[in-house]
């Protein structure tokens, strides 16, 4: 189940498709476009899917090697996520569409991108320490935000110190330390609408940590 701290939702930072030829969203749409997708089980690919239902020639791969994948001509698209939203242009590629702005468009709600689960096997008291640990890290990370600099450099895909501010603060937001209702209600829309598409399978459970 998903923890109450530690996800990553907003506004205005989602996925994008990309090409290197001008493609028009009809041609998506009519399902003859290659695309590169960052794994099948991703908000990704569900926003892609939900976009353009009938585009099937999609290839799982990491989300750093879409790029070049495309740059060489592997693939006709591909739906790039993190840092690459303020590298792609640089590189002579072209958006085809924001898929994040897509699907706020359609619901009116915030992107579920990411977030920290726990097994639900485990006790009560350790899901809920897990928790506070994780509330108290993501407050002290906004309380000190210098003090994570280093291991984000060190882990960086070709980013400047002012693209990786940039990203930080498009991802880590009010969500990270409590998904709250709204941010709850994104994420269950976000899992029936995937589920009605056949791209994951039903839920039995909660999704949330009570």
């Amino acid at each position: 189940m998903l923890l109450d701290a530690g996800s990553a939702l907003g506004n205005n930072c989602g996925p994008l498709l990309i090409s290197k030829r001008d493609i028009p969203r009809a041609e998506v749409a009519a399902g003859g476009v290659r695309i590169a997708i960052p794994g099948r089980f991703t908000t990704a690919n569900f926003l892609c899917g939900l976009a353009f239902p009938q585009a099937q020639d999609k290839t799982p791969m990491i989300f750093s090697d879409i790029e070049p994948a495309v740059l060489e001509g592997r693939f006709d698209a591909g739906v790039i996520i993190h840092e690459n939203r303020f590298t792609y242009e640089a590189k002579g590629l072209k958006k085809i569409i924001d898929l994040g702005e897509f699907w706020e468009d359609e619901t009116g709600a915030p992107i579920p991108l990411g977030g920290i689960v726990v097994r639900r096997g485990l006790g009560d008291d350790v899901k809920q320490v897990l928790n506070r640990v994780m509330r108290r890290s993501v407050e002290y990370a906004f309380a000190h935000r210098a003090a994570s600099l280093p291991y984000v450099r060190a882990h960086a895909q070709e980013m400047s110190e002012e693209v990786m501010y940039k990203h930080i603060d498009l991802y880590v937001n009010e969500y990270s330390v409590e998904l709250g209702s709204e941010g709850r209600r994104a994420i269950e829309l976000m899992f029936g609408r995937a589920n009605a598409l056949g791209l994951i399978p039903a839920v039995g459970s909660s999704l949330f940590l009570a």
